[in-house]
Formats: C-alpha cells, sequence, structure tokens
C-alpha cells in the first residue's frame, strides 16, 4: 500500500521509497525516511495535495509523490 491510499485519520509507518534520483532525494530531505510515522490529516476537496504530520511538523504532499511511498 502506498500513502496515497491511506484514509484520513489513519497513522501509518513508511516501508521503503520507490521514487529516484531528485524526487526521492526531496521525499527524504522532507523528513519521510524508512520507519518514520505519519498520520493523514486531510485530504484537499479537489482530493490533491496530501496534509499529513511528519516528525511533528504539518507537510503537504502532491498525490504523485505520496504515490512513491510505501507504508503498512
Amino acid at each position: 500500500m502506498n500513502l496515497k491510499e491511506v484514509k484520513v485519520g489513519d497513522t501509518v509507518k513508511v516501508l521503503k521509497l520507490t521514487g529516484e534520483g531528485p524526487v526521492k532525494r526531496r521525499i527524504m530531505d522532507m523528513g519521510i525516511t524508512k520507519g518514520t510515522e505519519i498520520f493523514v490529516r486531510k485530504v484537499a476537496p479537489l482530493g490533491d495535495p496530501i496534509e499529513i504530520n511528519v516528525r511533528g511538523y504539518e507537510l503537504s504532499v502532491r498525490k504523485a509523490d505520496a504515490a512513491m511511498i510505501e507504508v503498512e
């Protein structure tokens, strides 16, 4: 399952990042790394972006980037 498929209000743990090159680096720079817990706060009315809590701060992630984050 990837982060794009997680429902609002759920907390998940990152298993791995499937992105390549600069995209993967940008996701990691935001603090999303293996083992990190992510809480899905809300999804925008049109479905993009997704607002999450990571390491104590709020972050908005595009659906395309969320699809590259595998979670459990």
